[in-house]
């Protein structure tokens, strides 16, 4: 048996994408005897934490980076950082920020529950715009003497959202103000982890356990060296707000690692497998009274192949929610995003064999029998 089955839990087949709710992504083998590596052995951490940073950084190409306990402690550090700065006082004081620079300016349309890890420093957050656009003489005019930073979510339900990330970096530094952005989702693609930086933010913040596929509770934050060394000051060894988010040497380690592995593969090679596994599955319902497929992208990040079932209940005599709840309970248990009327399957994540097994549940939850083509 293994650790889960001992505990009594069933194995997941993950067809949903990066969630934390299911653990993230599968770390490389690699990535996890470097942390065994790590972890039989004592280090300095801070001179550890710069070591990495400045591996990953020119692993990368950017100025500088800073690894945290996920993306959430990465945009609460950094945050943290634009605020406080060095100045042990503010430091010790957070999350009280009166007399410091304490505004967050934020498009209305970009927020959501995440914004947790920003509002713990005790800034206030100033919307702007509506719901499904902002002008630009509103971000300029909220940007005031007490704006800390603009925070910018960059994701695919972002992207066609007005003003975009290269109006609002342009807008901010006009006004002498850094711009975070939350991209937690967006590597792959490759292009995203110098590219945000490359257009001007000051601070871009990735999740470490997703695309990456480095340790589950890692982050990184890419910025200049000036920020990271605030950074570096408001969080774990150090007696701040950032102290929770502690992360472990073998953290430290296996982020570099991910990294690592995760720039020098072969891009193309892992996209020709996720199409490769989602036409298996297509095949395999392509039949069936009631039910279409289409080829797509998933909803967290551009570029990664996704296959939408629908489902039309009156034909198929079954709707998309009983099948994606017939797929979650059975053993192994297969995660898959339910949308109205149908089923979006994402391969990102899906182990090489594992296709075969989500189309013979498709099917069997589609009330045809099991290896019946």
């Amino acid at each position: 048996m293994g650790v889960y089955e001992e505990l009594g839990l069933r194995k997941v087949i993950n067809a949903w994408g990066p969630m934390t709710i299911i653990g993230g992504s599968l770390m490389h083998p690699k990535v996890v005897e470097a942390m065994a590596e790590a972890a039989r052995s004592y280090v300095d951490l801070p001179e550890l934490h710069q070591k990495v940073g400045a591996r990953i950084a020119q692993l990368i190409g950017v100025e500088g980076c800073y690894v945290t306990s996920g993306c959430a402690a990465g945009l609460t550090i950094a945050t943290a950082a634009l605020v406080a700065g060095t100045d042990p006082g503010k430091i010790a004081r957070l999350p009280d920020t009166t007399g410091m620079k304490n505004e967050i300016v934020v498009q209305r349309s970009h927020r959501n529950g995440y914004d947790h890890a920003v509002r713990q420093v005790g800034v206030k957050l100033v919307e702007i715009g509506g719901g499904r656009s902002t002008l630009r003489w509103e971000l300029e005019q909220a940007i005031g003497p007490n704006t800390a930073a603009v925070f910018h979510t960059y994701a695919r339900w972002t992207f066609e959202l007005p003003l975009l990330l290269p109006e609002v970096v342009e807008s901010a530094h006009a006004r002498g103000v850094p711009v975070i952005v939350d991209a937690a989702a967006e590597v792959p693609p490759l292009k995203n982890l110098k590219g945000l930086s490359d257009i001007g933010a000051d601070v871009v913040v990735f999740s470490g356990g997703k695309g990456i596929r480095g340790p589950q509770a890692a982050g990184i934050v890419l910025a200049k060296p000036e920020i990271l060394r605030a950074c570096a000051m408001n969080a774990s060894p150090n007696h701040s707000i950032g102290r929770p988010m502690k992360v472990g040497k073998e953290e430290l380690v296996g982020m570099a690692k991910a990294v690592e592995i995760y720039v020098n593969q072969d891009h193309d090679a892992v996209y020709e497998q996720w199409h490769e596994q989602m036409a298996v599955i297509e095949r395999a319902v392509a039949d069936l009274p009631g039910v279409k497929t289409e080829r797509t992208e998933a909803m967290y990040s551009e570029g990664i192949p996704a296959t939408r079932i629908s489902i039309d209940p009156a034909v198929a005599g079954i709707d998309a929610a009983s099948v994606g709840k017939a797929l979650a309970e059975g053993n192994p248990s297969i995660r898959v995003a339910v949308q109205r009327n149908a089923l979006l399957v994402v391969s990102q994540f899906v182990e090489k064999g594992e296709e075969t097994i989500i189309a013979d549940r498709l099917r069997q939850a589609l009330r045809v029998p099991v290896g019946v083509r």
